[in-house]
């Protein structure tokens, strides 16, 4: 697929000079730095070194009181908790972060959670869950990563006696629930400073509340940061701001092999087969998320929170042998329904030509049609639903293009839905059956009205031009440096020009991917991979020179290192 290349600004000459001086490194990096607005002494230590001590109080949240009162209350009063989450791996750590810690103060017979059957009860605070805590004598639910559109199921509650207490990060609605407090960044009249919190970083902000009101030190709270850290990775929550420090601080603690291990992460770890690397932000989405959220999609996601509570090795590597289990009859899905809906686009003239994917079966698995919307936005790059049927709903997820807002697009057509709720490029969405034909002909006219032809085409955004031959183990350690690397804070993409393949060097490997050796001068070589970058190999070796756009990594291969270029595109001027 043809992809836009686009080069970021310039920064300030004198900027990086300046700063340079100060820090005493290499200006390329320096460079880096000021793109990122990164550009003075102070906000550079702050970069390089995230401190704990400056994470935002948390009692700026609006109705962080109150959640404190009645949580107090809670424990003063002898009631029971029951924290809900989300079946996702947002939802599932933040139970396990809240529940865990909770549970010291309130002892085992006073708290528990409960996690919603995606199937039976669909998505955030179910009417079942409330007759749970009724049927069970829970006096308080804390709703992690869900609740703040609960508007119908909290009065329900209320009714039942029963309060709530709403952790979430999602967009509300027109109406808040009437709850005893709904904590959410995103809220209007919310003056927190720092609004992308992931479900968990609120719950995390919750405790850290409770803990400070209770007079408590915070260090025993912080050793669960490696929750937060997965569920910032998972989420795809931007690492900025506390969401950076929060995330680095959480992979110190996963990649620090002198502590204990989380027993159930650790399990997890194994199966992946990344026993031995260094976690960063790439291993925990790839390694640990779909593991963690194949329990919820396709099945009951308490097996996943159970995981993570283990508290033994023998009892992790069981759970986590059953959640790995269930990742592998996900990924079987995902192929299959993946394949049936390309060959749908396919066959289609108007959907291979529509500026939108909008597609319907009744018999797909709904744990995975997030999953296959993502891989057709891969193939065909345009805002994307897959629906499938579901309690006799048609219901699904939305995944959208860099730049434009399809949670924005599917609120247009809300008087064809039952529901819908999500964030700028990700969304879900529950209509009736009868209504998907009206609702794919209005969500196309509206994307094809507003979407820019540009947005059809996947961008590479490309940080600066680097040469060849300053691509050595000191720079790269350096980059390293920049960590967390993820939304926001992205690993730097560089280009470089007129470069060949060095003799024989260029051959395909694993049927697509193209694997070879780069030069500029004649001098200095570089060993870089492409995947899915095969088409190139017959033009590459005609031996004329090429630009490229790549990622700098360290690639490890029984036990040798070596410095790789991860080879994003390739182009001909």
């Amino acid at each position: 697929m043809e992809k836009r290349w686009i080069r970021k600004p310039a920064p300030d000459a004198e900027q990086v000079r300046h700063l340079a001086d100060a820090l005493r490194v290499n200006e390329a990096v320096i460079g880096l730095l000021c793109q990122r607005k990164v550009c003075s002494f102070e906000e550079a230590r702050a970069y390089f070194r995230p401190a704990l001590a400056t994470l935002p109080n948390p009692m700026l949240m609006r109705d962080m009181d109150r959640a404190v009162d009645r949580l107090v209350r809670a424990l003063h009063l002898g009631e029971r908790v029951l924290v809900f989450g989300d079946y996702d791996v947002d939802g599932t750590t933040s139970v396990a972060l809240v529940f865990s810690y909770l549970r010291e103060f309130f002892g085992p017979s006073r708290i528990d959670y409960y996690i919603p059957d995606r199937y039976k009860e669909g998505y955030g605070v179910s009417e079942a869950g409330i007759d749970f805590a009724v049927d069970n004598s829970y006096q308080l639910i804390i709703a992690l990563d869900c609740g703040v559109k609960a508007v119908e199921k909290v009065a329900y509650a209320n009714q039942c006696g029963i309060d709530f207490i709403i952790c979430d990060h999602h967009l509300p609605g027109a109406d808040l629930p009437e709850a005893v407090a709904v904590l959410d960044p995103k809220r209007a009249d919310c003056p927190y400073p720092y609004k992308e919190l992931s479900g968990c970083g609120v719950g995390f902000k919750l405790m850290q509340a409770f803990t400070q009101h209770q007079g408590l030190p915070e260090e025993p709270l912080y050793e669960l940061l490696d929750l937060v850290a997965v569920s910032i990775a998972a989420d795809i929550v931007p690492i900025t701001g506390e969401n950076r420090t929060l995330a680095y601080h959480g992979l110190r603690l996963l990649n620090d092999r002198q502590r204990p291990q989380r027993p159930g992460l650790d399990a997890l770890r194994e199966l992946a087969g990344i026993q031995n690397a260094e976690l960063n932000i790439s291993s925990l989405v790839f390694g640990f998320a779909p593991r963690i959220n194949a329990a919820g999609r396709m099945g009951d996601a308490k097996r996943s929170v159970a995981m993570i509570l283990a508290e033994t090795t023998a009892e992790a590597k069981d759970k986590a042998g059953v959640v790995d289990k269930t990742n592998q009859e996900r990924r079987g899905f995902d192929t299959s329904i993946t394949k049936e809906a390309l060959e749908m686009i396919e066959q289609d003239a108007l959907l291979r030509t529509a500026s939108t994917t909008v597609l319907f079966k009744q018999d797909w698995h709904k744990g995975v049609v997030g999953i296959v919307a993502s891989r057709c936005l891969d193939k065909y790059y345009r805002p994307t639903i897959i629906l499938t049927e579901s309690n006799g709903k048609a219901t699904g997820s939305a995944r959208s293009v860099v730049g434009f807002d399809v949670h924005q697009a599917i609120e247009e057509c809300s008087d064809l839905l039952d529901q819908f709720g999500g964030h700028m490029y990700a969304a879900g969405l529950t209509l009736p059956v009868e209504n998907v034909p009206a609702f794919r002909e209005k969500f196309e006219r509206i994307v094809a009205g507003r979407i820019l032809p540009e947005q059809l085409i996947p961008p590479v955004e490309i940080d600066q031009v680097l040469a060849l031959q300053d691509i050595t183990p000191s720079f790269f350690n350096l980059l390293h440096q920049m960590e967390p690397f993820g939304p926001g804070n992205s690993n730097p993409v560089f280009m470089s020009d007129k470069v060949y393949a060095t003799p024989d060097s260029a051959r395909i490997v694993g049927n697509s991917h193209l694997k070879l050796t780069l030069t500029q001068d004649g001098r200095h070589t570089v060993d870089a991979i492409g995947f899915g970058l095969g088409e190139y190999h017959e033009r590459i070796l005609r031996g004329e020179p090429f630009q490229v756009c790549y990622t700098v990594e360290m690639n490890e291969f029984r036990g040798v290192k070596n410095l790789q270029l991860r080879v994003k595109d390739i182009r001909w001027e």
